[in-house]
């Protein structure tokens, strides 16, 4: 070695070791090179004998491409965005693409993900990832005339779009049927935030459960939250001040979850001796919240994974197939059967 790292052999001395000429180096590197067997195992182990890393970037570019797919999720910190992120990035490494991440955040407004997916065109990203996401079809759709598009949390169809959903109805039915299995008949709930896709279809599998239960739907009993321990904090209380009995709550999301607890944990209301409480998506922190927390299990890696691997499919003229994502209802320590059932 002379010092310099691997970063500085070029390409030039890449095609002297192997005796051809760099354009052809080059052409094997892209994948064009139409060559003999022996010239291009003699160009790879020229490659390994360097130890020579391409560029890949200036590859990209001489591609036309960016080697870069825009990521718009509603919040980083969030932990369960936090965990697609992790999913979606380990994807584009694993695969060993090239292509890296643009994270930006929508922060749940129409507006600010209109002005992301315009930031990210700019960019000239390769493809687009949106996690979820408020803004409406008709933009979405625009801009996957330009380039690939995968969409989570909706069912989106068009040309050069990926859709993927999770059942968020169905299991917003299953959270409730366990509650009402256990005997409870007064469920309160507390939503996400209006207008967000996830939150109404779960809203709406609360509702269905209850109506096949023959069990009333008082819309008193459902408070509006915002995926945020705060808002749990802050709708707990609204639905603690109607002053309507209410033996168990199921609860849109896990954070909130937490937030409702600390309050009927500060107000002397046990769980889940007095309130049973079941949340959504099985952050890691749930199984250590007090007492670990009964929720929909909802596989974050997994969705962001799915994602990420999606998107390369597309952005090289792939086929996609998406399968089925499981959610499950895990039952941990806060909810129990009702006294007296």
């Amino acid at each position: 070695m002379d010092g310099r790292g691997p970063n500085a052999v070029t390409l030039e001395e890449v095609a002297r070791r192997a005796g051809v000429s760099p354009s052809t180096v080059s052409r094997i590197l892209n994948g064009t090179a139409r060559v003999r067997e022996s010239k291009r195992q003699a160009v790879e182990q020229a490659i390994a004998d360097l130890d020579y890393r391409p560029n890949v970037m200036a590859q990209g570019l001489a591609r036309g491409s960016s080697m870069s797919v825009g990521v718009i999720t509603q919040d980083i910190a969030s932990p369960f965005y936090n965990e697609s992120l992790k999913g979606i990035e380990d994807s584009l490494a694993g695969a060993g693409s090239g292509y890296a991440p643009l994270f930006v955040s929508g922060h749940w407004k129409k507006e600010k993900e209109a002005e992301c997916l315009s930031l990210l065109a700019a960019r000239r990203v390769d493809g687009l990832v949106v996690l979820t996401g408020v803004v409406d079809d008709a933009t979405l759709l625009d801009h996957a005339t330009r380039m690939p598009l995968v969409i989570t949390g909706r069912n989106l169809q068009g040309p050069n779009v990926v859709s993927i959903h999770a059942d968020n109805e169905q299991a917003g039915f299953d959270a409730t049927q366990h509650l009402i299995e256990l005997g409870h008949t007064r469920i309160a709930h507390i939503s996400g935030p209006e207008g967000n896709l996830d939150a109404q279809a779960r809203l709406a599998g609360y509702r269905r459960a209850l109506k096949e239960a023959n069990l009333p739907v008082e819309e008193r009993l459902i408070a509006t939250g915002d995926f945020h321990e705060t808002g749990g904090l802050l709708a707990v209380n609204q639905l603690l001040e109607t002053r309507l009995n209410f033996t168990a709550l199921f609860v849109a999301n896990d954070q909130m979850a937490y937030g409702a607890r600390l309050v009927l944990y500060r107000k002397g209301i046990r769980v889940p001796e007095d309130v049973s409480i079941i949340g959504f998506d099985d952050l890691p922190a749930s199984l250590y919240s007090t007492p670990p927390l009964t929720t929909v299990r909802q596989p974050a890696y997994d969705l962001g994974k799915m994602a990420g691997d999606a998107i390369l499919r597309l952005i090289h003229g792939q086929k996609v197939s998406i399968p089925t994502i499981p959610l499950q209802v895990i039952v941990r320590e806060s909810t129990m059967r009702r006294r007296g059932t």
